[in-house]
């Protein structure tokens, strides 16, 4: 009897790369699985309501340009488009039942049509949580997301045949939200996300003053409003001996004041750096110049910054929050994310060359093992085989 194939949901990935958006965390996530499973995957696709499985030519096709997205990004993903709509371009339903169907991205799991599609086709739904930060925390989330995220996870819960989350964090959210609705928690299991050891850095970027990094979403969770509360004070005290702060991250929503600032602050103009857009070389410049990752979050469900400036031998002042603690242990420096003057002293002392924080996080680190991709599937599918 031949096995059945694993089912990889792409959905999340065409759509972010036919608008052009730089990948987030949870992209990286879905491109991992890609990477790590394609051999023997079949693409799934969900547009308006309808799933469709393509077949493994088309799949591979598809894979090749969401792993390497050409500078045609758009025409390629067209011209499949119009393939994966002839006759033969998609898989057999019946050689589907008990297939392993992976949505790493949270994709079209608040519609109907997947509901439908998961029950009717008789796949084993597997399903990433990486947050359930817009139940939890609503006040950081748009109009109208807590309420659809509310749906994905209840769909989670109805549907999965097993949940792999990122954090305890995440999982015990997930479990008060299944006692909330009154809903079964499927099998599930506790993998973070690995994160890619980068070959050696070029060169530093040349410096004049110490650098401090912010990297991630400007977004209000993010708390960049408390950062650059900060840097006026630091501006205020030190003058031109202030440091540089480099903001990295595609903006988002419920920041308009600090888009004000970053646009129009003449005041914060010759220390502050936003970089909207930033590939992996640049960004591990910028890091790996950095005296430090400034990471003040209210809430994570991670927090891979973090990991990635650890493992890029760069040391964390963060908010101090428990999935941090899971995550990196006493290796940072924690501090009140509403602690203006503790975020300055902390940002002075580590401005200095010899940083006596610093050092001491230095040393901390030399024990640091990051979390990889190669132990993450492996844990996966020892899992998933006791499972089934």
């Amino acid at each position: 009897m031949t096995e059945p194939p694993v089912l990889l949901d792409v959905s999340r990935l065409i759509w972010r790369a036919w608008m052009g958006l730089l990948p987030t965390g949870i992209d990286r996530a879905c491109i991992a699985y890609v990477r790590h499973y394609r051999g023997r995957a079949l693409a799934v696709v969900q547009r308006g309501g309808i799933t469709r499985v393509l077949n493994t030519a088309l799949s591979e096709r598809l894979f090749d340009i969401l792993t390497d997205p050409p500078a045609n990004i758009r025409w390629r993903l067209m011209g499949l488009a119009v393939r994966g709509l002839m006759p033969g371009s998609g898989a057999g339903q019946g050689a589907l039942r008990g297939a392993l169907y992976f949505n790493v991205g949270h994709t079209g799991l608040d519609r109907a049509g997947h509901a439908r599609w998961v029950r009717r086709s008789g796949i084993r739904a597997v399903y990433y949580v990486h947050d359930l930060i817009p139940i939890t925390h609503p006040q950081f989330a748009r109009a109208g997301v807590p309420e659809r995220h509310a749906m994905r996870m209840c769909s989670v819960l109805r549907l999965g045949a097993a949940v792999i989350a990122n954090s305890a964090d995440s999982v015990q959210a997930l479990g008060a939200f299944a006692r909330d609705e009154a809903l079964p928690m499927p099998p599930t299991l506790i993998a973070p996300l690995g994160v890619e050891a980068h070959a050696s850095a070029p060169a530093h970027i040349p410096q004049d003053s110490p650098i401090f990094v912010m990297l991630g979403t400007i977004e209000g969770r993010k708390n960049h409003a408390l950062i650059l509360r900060v840097w006026r004070r630091l501006i205020a005290r030190l003058g031109e001996q202030t440091p540089r702060l480099v903001i990295i991250g595609q903006r988002g929503w419920q920041a308009d004041d600090i888009f004000r600032q970053l646009d129009e602050d003449a005041t914060l103009r010759p220390y502050v750096r936003e970089l909207g857009r930033c590939d992996d070389a640049e960004l591990q410049r910028w890091l790996g110049s950095a005296r430090a990752l400034l990471f003040p979050s209210f809430v994570e469900g991670q927090g891979l910054p973090l990991i990635e400036a650890l493992t890029a031998g760069v040391p964390v002042i963060a908010s101090d929050l428990a999935v941090f603690r899971e995550t990196a242990g006493e290796i940072p420096d924690y501090l009140d994310p509403q602690d203006d003057a503790a975020w300055e002293a902390a940002v002075t002392d580590y401005a200095g060359q010899h940083g006596d924080a610093r050092t001491r996080q230095l040393e901390r680190m030399r024990d640091f093992s990051p979390p990889s991709w190669e132990a993450h599937f492996r844990m996966v599918e020892r899992w998933l085989e006791r499972l089934a």
